[in-house]
């Protein structure tokens, strides 16, 4: 599967509660890690193979009453992007054969021989 980055923006007055909201984001199934981030520390981000997302935000709503769901966006591994690169470095450029011309000419023998088959 993608991994994917969701970002919850949740109301969250105190640490106590972001303390619960970062257990509810965990106990998630296929997150592999939770942030707090915002400058007020009012955002969730969320990093996972196959979470979905709209669950995890009704589970926060359930919890906190205010919880929505900002972005969700695929996370490119920087490996993958490299290999790719370097196959494409690595993949000779092949040109198309250029058509060579010939070019006949007539000659007209000026002693016809005198030889005819019918």
């Amino acid at each position: 599967m993608v991994q994917q980055k969701i970002v919850i923006q949740v109301s969250m007055p105190c640490d106590k509660c972001r303390t619960k909201a970062l257990k509810i984001a965990a106990a998630a199934h296929g997150v592999i890690s939770v942030a707090l981030h915002g400058a007020e520390k009012d955002k969730l981000m969320i990093v996972g193979d196959g979470v979905d997302a709209v669950c995890l935000t009704s589970s926060l709503r359930k919890k906190f009453c205010h919880a929505s769901l900002e972005t969700v966006e695929e996370v490119k591994d920087k490996k993958v992007e490299d290999q790719k690169k370097d196959e494409d470095k690595k993949t000779p450029i092949v040109c198309c054969p250029q058509p060579q011309l010939e070019f006949f000419t007539v000659v007209h023998d000026p002693y016809p021989s005198p030889c005819t088959i019918l």
